[in-house]
């Protein structure tokens, strides 16, 4: 009813800045884009190989976990990952399977971790979308580079960001919900904690007692429990595959579940929301949520 399609988009290519800022932005459309980063030389060179090379020795941030939920509710907690310091060619022979290991291995650290754990790389994608920073106004707040094992998963969340997901290899796996689904999709407040190593190598969650309780989504909608979460069952999902060389244009406050093909390689640029009517809207339509359940 608020112009929602029943499937994402296809553009053949990246579309004029009014154009995209008019017909996508400022609506709060998703699309997949075909043919915007053809020219990036990544998609030839960034083989294991080549990453070896160039990364290779480099100590860079991983993220581990038990069960390839980073920053997911588990035993009523909001768990973080542990984040591991380890040589980058070691995190490789674990994708590739030439070291097994109990555990899931993602590198996943945002903050512009491409920019600033993987400078290197940077030559062989771009510093920015111009076509984007041009109808925006800005350049990117942060540019994240991914690669990990398929059984990381990014769990239910939002971001403030107006966000190009750009997959170099393999293949990525989105669903997603309007900001209109708000209503019946189920936020509580949870003790925030970490996965810890324990000295004969399993996992221990430890609270981070002084920090204050994280607002999570606690359902899985790939096996949503809809006893427990009966008004999901209203919500409509959207989902599709991003293949290596195309780029999802994911809008600002829209919530999104990912999974990955293994060993899966993308780049994502965030830019900064406009705090304008859309986000004075969705303040309501939260507000609202939560007066409603608390009567």
């Amino acid at each position: 009813e608020m112009g929602w399609t029943e499937a994402i988009p296809y553009l053949d290519g990246p579309p004029s800045p009014l154009e995209f800022y008019r017909e996508w932005v400022s609506p709060n459309k998703p699309c997949v884009i075909q043919n915007a980063i053809s020219h990036w030389p990544a998609l030839q060179k960034w083989t294991s190989a080549y990453l070896r090379e160039v990364v290779g020795p480099k100590v860079v941030s991983v993220a581990v976990t038990p069960n390839g939920y980073a920053d997911a509710v588990f035993q009523d907690r909001f768990v973080m990952p542990e984040e591991r310091q380890m040589p980058f060619a070691d995190f490789l022979d674990i994708v590739e399977k030439k070291v097994t290991s109990p555990n899931v291995f993602y590198v996943q650290k945002q903050c512009s971790n491409l920019t600033e754990e993987f400078p290197e790389l940077i030559c062989d994608v771009q510093p920015d979308i111009p076509w984007m920073s041009e109808a925006l106004g800005k350049k990117p707040d942060a540019v994240n580079f991914w690669l990990g094992e398929s059984a990381a998963v990014t769990s239910l969340h939002k971001d403030h960001y107006e966000n190009l997901y750009c997959v170099i290899s393999g293949e990525k796996y989105f669903l997603l919900h309007p900001p209109s689904d708000r209503p019946f999709i189920p936020y509580e407040l949870y003790q925030p904690a970490t996965y810890q190593v324990s000295e004969d190598g399993s996992f221990e969650i430890v609270d981070e007692k002084s920090a204050d309780k994280v607002p999570w989504i606690p359902l899985d909608p790939l096996n949503p429990n809809l006893k427990q979460y009966p008004e999901y069952a209203q919500a409509k999902p959207l989902q599709c595959t991003v293949r290596a060389g195309e780029m999802l244009y994911l809008p600002s406050l829209w919530f999104h579940h990912v999974r990955q093909s293994h060993g899966c390689i993308a780049v994502n640029y965030w830019y900064d929301m406009e705090y304008d009517l859309k986000y004075s809207y969705y303040q309501l339509l939260d507000c609202l949520t939560k007066t409603v359940k608390g009567l």
